[in-house]
């Protein structure tokens, strides 16, 4: 029998978790509807106008939503009040720690950056204890900036160049880290605690590269794309998989380590310990071993690295031979790699992050030419290669945006107007 025409009682319990759902409907239709009056909302959703109304007036006591102007003169019926995606007093912080740097980013649930901060790290020449002291120096920072401006932490989510278990917050293994079982979740809650006080919000850790592609997914140049391989280009490689809207993340978790597929069984050890990985031929430190000789300052682990970054690009845009040749050897190593991405997955779009965006002029050429050879369907298998617009952030931001998830998921998390004023 269909459960939906059952005649026992609703319990309190079961009312109280169906108000939740529909605030969570309510406040999504407006992040993804935008400003409605109650009676387009009460269209668009199904519910009655005395439902929404009553919805709305705890979204906005809760500071999620809030009342503009009245519709314009033309509409059917009294003008109603137009009501909007509010959100200015909840933050999600994103934070990333890689190879040589660590990021920091706070978002209000509208998307506005709140605090974004990237510091030159060498986290492999460090012991895990001060990178891990590193970080929650770098979160607290962004915590006491949304103090400041009054703003009140949905969360933080940690990304990491690694297989993650993030059931347990919990590092298995990061080769390019060399970190093996590391306690990320609990070394983070710990050292927060010290500065801040026991923080009353979830924290929680993931792939880098999944967070990317979210960020990407949510925010970035092709935001919506529901068929998306993202590629982050840093030490090494990182990708992240949306299939028909949704990030697939594996069985275990485990997925986006793409950068680990053999290409070459002859070639370079790999941070992991296998020949031949892709990134060893596309990483950032295989572009730069191309590129410069040892002693040239792009090696240099303390200097930002978009400063190292636009050294490259300077010596592209002055036609230097070796900097030139590198970047095309890269170009091809890409090409080569997505087009099994694009065999597998049939994307609408590659989008190219982290460095690969940086230098992606000298990139996509080549690139291109591999997969129009490589890529079984005609025409790449209607496939665009597109750059990144969020760079070195976009894994912060999926952070960020995870964090903030939660809100939209259950909006009762976030106190009403007294508790939140009293707190």
């Amino acid at each position: 029998m269909d459960s939906s025409f059952s005649l026992k009682p609703v319990r309190p319990a079961d009312q109280a978790a169906v108000r939740r759902t529909n605030l969570a409907l309510v406040l999504r239709h407006l992040r993804d509807g935008g400003p409605r009056s109650r009676a387009g909302i009460a269209a668009d959703t199904g519910l009655n106008k005395a439902t929404v109304s009553s919805l709305i007036s705890e979204l906005v006591d809760r500071g999620l939503a809030r009342e503009g102007e009245r519709e314009r003169a033309g509409s059917v019926g009294r003008p109603g009040t137009i009501v909007e995606l509010d959100g200015r007093g909840v933050g999600g912080i994103g934070v990333e720690i890689n190879v040589d740097y660590l990021t920091a980013l706070a978002l209000d649930l509208t998307g506005t950056v709140l605090f974004e901060q990237r510091v030159a790290l060498d986290v492999q020449a460090l012991p895990v204890a001060k990178v891990l002291d590193a970080g929650a120096e770098l979160t607290a920072r962004a915590l006491r900036e949304c103090r400041r401006l009054g703003v009140v932490p949905a969360g933080v989510t940690v990304g990491i160049p690694a297989l993650v278990d993030v059931t347990s917050g919990t590092v298995a293994f990061a080769p390019n880290l060399h970190w093996t079982d590391v306690p990320v979740v609990r070394g983070i809650t710990e050292r927060l605690t010290r500065r801040l006080g026991p923080p009353a919000f979830p924290i929680r850790t993931a792939n880098d590269a999944n967070l990317g592609a979210l960020g990407e997914y949510a925010m970035g140049s092709v935001a919506g794309t529901a068929d998306l391989v993202y590629l982050t280009g840093e030490i090494g490689v990182g990708g992240g998989v949306i299939s028909g809207g949704r990030l697939l993340g594996g069985a275990e978790g485990f997925s986006g380590e793409i950068g680990h597929i053999q290409l070459d069984p002859a070639g370079r050890i790999c941070g992991c310990g296998r020949r031949g990985c892709w990134e060893t031929l596309v990483g950032l430190a295989g572009m730069l071993r191309l590129a410069a000789s040892p002693s040239d300052p792009v090696h240099d682990p303390s200097l930002d690295l978009e400063q190292r970054l636009d050294m490259i690009r300077r010596r592209a845009q002055l036609k230097d031979k070796r900097t030139l040749d590198a970047l095309a050897q890269v170009g091809i190593g890409l090409g080569v790699g997505a087009a099994v991405l694009i065999n597998v997955f049939n994307p609408r779009v590659v989008l190219l992050g982290g460095y690969f965006a940086q230098l992606g002029p000298y990139l996509l050429g080549p690139m291109m030419s591999e997969l129009e050879t490589r890529v079984i369907a005609p025409r790449i298998g209607g496939c665009r290669v597109e750059l990144s617009w969020l760079g070195f952030s976009a894994a912060s931001r999926g952070g960020a945006h995870v964090a903030l998830q939660a809100v939209f998921d259950d909006p009762a998390l976030v106190p009403a107007g007294a508790e939140r004023d009293s707190g």
